[in-house]
């Protein structure tokens, strides 16, 4: 029951709290309301208050504003006014300077000329009848034509030759310049350039451009073909020549415009090894065309007439003018920045190089004429001079397609067609060379009469030894010939394999047309002397020279081949040695040991007189044997004392025995009348042999 009471109390205390709290809340709500009215009217009274300002105000903004919009036009108007009447004075304003010339002041000179063809513009649009258009353009018209002369005459007058020796220096740029700012050319004082920039800048020269652009290239191609052309004199009077060029920098180099040269410094190394190239086959050329002058003198022409047949173009003065034309185009294009606006740079450009490029061309063509004329005479020697022209066309030509890019087709097409023409030109004279070996004209009467050595077999391999110096070329040019291997023409493996089969068919048409000629030798041992020492001089010279290393990539039996060659030509040589053999081997009325053994023993008369035979026999035998071959020529020293030590080994054990077998032997009164030549004589005499002077 007291639980229920409490519990009671509890609960009417709790109510009675919450209706406090309601009562409280419901005061807030009225209080929240008055507020809320009160609020309400005064942002009634705010706006009305708001609208009527906006009335009063908007009338006068509006006002304001048409005011200002007059006040403006008015401004406009007297400016516009003031500007048109301004241009009827310029002509006026401006005559003195322009009469004067642009030589005085530049800046000032280009200022008046702006507001000449600003009136003139205006004039042309305004009242173009009237009198003051035709003033303002006369002097307009008058001004260009000074300007336009200005320019030439800063051009022409700051215009000269690159020097040689700065030339030479830019040929010689190697690594040495890797970590240092490259050498360029200055070709204008930078006055001179500021100037040329100032007047190329402006519009009116740019609108008639025919006659500007004309002035710029035909100056400067000018200026690109008198320094290719002293640097040909140059290289004509240096003594030190193409290679000497890299030896000292000269100090008109400067190093102010860096970010003008952006090809890889490493390119000039090739350039260089390129002008080495071309020394060593000019040396090449001289060697092989002494065998030209030779046969021409057998065939009733003289040195002097196949000497004006020849070439005018040197190779090592041509590839180093086309580096020199490639290293100066790439400058003269750095030059035209700011000179001559960028969407014409090009057009300019390809005007400006044209007459290098075809001299460089017409020179190229005029090589490969050459060669042809010299492939008729049956003088291969020239063809040489092909190989380092075509590969350093080949390796610049990339640079030259970069420097040319936005070219004409024509110009671009330039030197690859030269590339071209000289690799047809190249692959002909190699296959004529093979006809020539096949059917060389060389007669019995020109044969060397000691059997040594031919002409032949000494100006084929120097050829090939110079061919190999030239195998990418050279491969390249034998593939035009092969359309099946056009499409490997890049691969260096199939190139050098190329090159391989090509010698290895030499070769072939060498040994074919020696045998031919062989014949034409009466004694056919002197025969076999002739082909040994001409397959022992090739297959020497192949292994020195690393030849046969090349030949190997394409059959790797050649050098077994050759040694085959030379071991049969050995063995038919010792046949020479079968007459002396006959005797001192008895092979006829032999004796028998037992008979010659003892002194004492008494000998039949036709035994005395068979001994005295075979002696006799041998002794005619071996001295006609030695007048013979002292003619002999072996020039190799080593197979000449091969020779010998086998002819030693061959002849002079049976002849001891055959001495020692009838020394003790009562056959003659008088020994010594028959046996002449001891053993250490005949060694002797065998010593001799091969030597003209014994």
């Amino acid at each position: 029951m007291d639980d229920i009471v409490a519990q009671r109390l509890e609960i009417d205390t709790k109510l009675q709290r919450e209706i406090t709290k309601v009562g409280s809340l419901k005061e807030s709500l009225q209080r929240s309301d008055e507020l809320t009215k009160q609020m309400v009217s005064i942002l009634t009274t705010f706006e009305n208050r708001l609208i009527k300002l906006e009335e009063a105000i908007v009338p006068v903004y509006q006002e304001t504003g048409n005011l200002q919009r007059c006040q403006d036009n008015t401004e406009k108007c007297l400016t516009l006014l003031d500007h048109a009447i301004s241009f009827y004075h310029v002509t006026k304003e401006v005559e003195n300077v322009i009469r004067e010339g642009p030589s005085n002041d530049l800046h000032e000179y280009l200022n008046c000329l702006d507001k000449l063809q600003g009136a003139v513009e205006y004039f042309n649009k305004t009242h173009p009848a009237s009198p003051e258009l035709s003033a303002a353009s006369l002097l307009f018209e008058q001004g260009k034509q000074a300007l336009e002369k200005e320019f030439r005459t800063v051009l022409q007058r700051h215009s000269k030759p690159v020097s040689a020796m700065l030339i030479l220096d830019l040929l010689g740029t190697d690594e040495e310049f890797a970590d240092e700012e490259l050498p360029t050319i200055e070709h204008l004082p930078e006055r001179a350039v500021e100037e040329l920039v100032a007047i190329s800048k402006s519009n009116w020269l740019i609108d008639d451009s025919s006659s500007f652009l004309n002035v710029y290239a035909t100056t400067r191609s000018n200026m690109l073909i008198k320094s290719l052309h002293g640097l040909r004199e140059h290289l004509k009077s240096s003594s030190g020549g193409v290679l000497s060029m890299a030896a000292t920098h000269s100090p008109a180099l400067t190093t102010k415009h860096k970010h003008q040269r952006d090809t890889p410094t490493k390119r000039g190394g090739s350039m260089r090894r390129g002008l080495v190239m071309a020394r060593r086959a000019t040396e090449a050329i001289k060697k092989l065309s002494q065998h030209t002058v030779e046969a021409g003198k057998r065939q009733g022409t003289t040195s002097t007439d196949i000497k004006e047949e020849g070439s005018d173009v040197d190779v090592e003065f041509y590839v180093s003018g086309v580096t020199a034309l490639l290293k100066l185009i790439q400058s003269e294009y750095q030059l035209m920045d700011g000179i001559i606006p960028e969407k014409l740079k090009r057009k300019v450009f390809d005007i400006m190089i044209q007459p290098a490029m075809e001299n460089v061309v017409s020179e190229g063509e005029l090589l490969a004429n050459s060669v042809k004329r010299s492939i008729g005479r049956r003088d291969f020697s020239s063809v040489l001079s092909l190989f380092p022209v075509v590969k350093h066309l080949r390796t610049i030509k990339p640079e030259f397609d970069i420097t040319l890019e936005g070219c004409q087709a024509p110009t671009r097409a330039k030197l690859a067609s030269l590339v071209q023409n000289l690799n047809t030109t190249g692959a002909r004279a190699l296959e004529e060379f093979i006809e020539h070996i096949k059917n060389d004209p060389d007669k019995s009467s020109n044969m060397p009469r000691d059997g040594t050595v031919h002409e032949l077999t000494r100006n084929t391999l120097l050829f090939l030894e110079q061919l190999a110096e030239y195998v990418e070329a050279a491969g390249a040019m034998l593939m035009i010939q092969d359309p099946s291997a056009l499409a490997q023409a890049q691969d260096p493996s199939k190139k050098r394999a190329k090159v391989a089969e090509y010698m290895t068919r030499v070769l072939s048409a060498l040994g074919l047309n020696l045998n031919n000629k062989a014949e034409t030798y009466s004694d056919v041992y002197l025969r076999a002397v002739f082909m040994l020492n001409n397959f022992n001089y090739i297959l020497k010279t192949m292994q020195r020279s690393g030849l046969l290393d090349l030949v190997h990539e394409y059959n790797k039996e050649v050098k077994t081949y050759y040694a085959d060659l030379i071991l049969e030509q050995k063995r038919l040589y010792s046949e020479s040695f079968s007459r002396v053999m006959t005797y001192i081997m008895e092979v006829r009325k032999p004796m028998s040991q037992q008979r010659t053994m003892s002194p004492e023993i008494k000998l039949k008369d036709k035994d005395r007189q068979n001994i005295k035979d075979k002696f006799t026999g041998f002794n005619k035998e071996m001295e006609d044997l030695f007048k013979i071959q002292k003619g002999y020529a072996i020039p190799d020293i080593d197979l000449q004392d091969s020779l010998t030590k086998d002819n030693k080994e061959f002849l002079l054990p049976p002849y001891k025995i055959f001495l020692d077998k009838y020394s003790n032997t009562n056959f003659t009164k008088n020994p010594h009348k028959y046996m002449k030549y001891s053993v250490d004589a005949v060694s002797a005499m065998l010593d001799k042999f091969f030597d003209a002077s014994a």
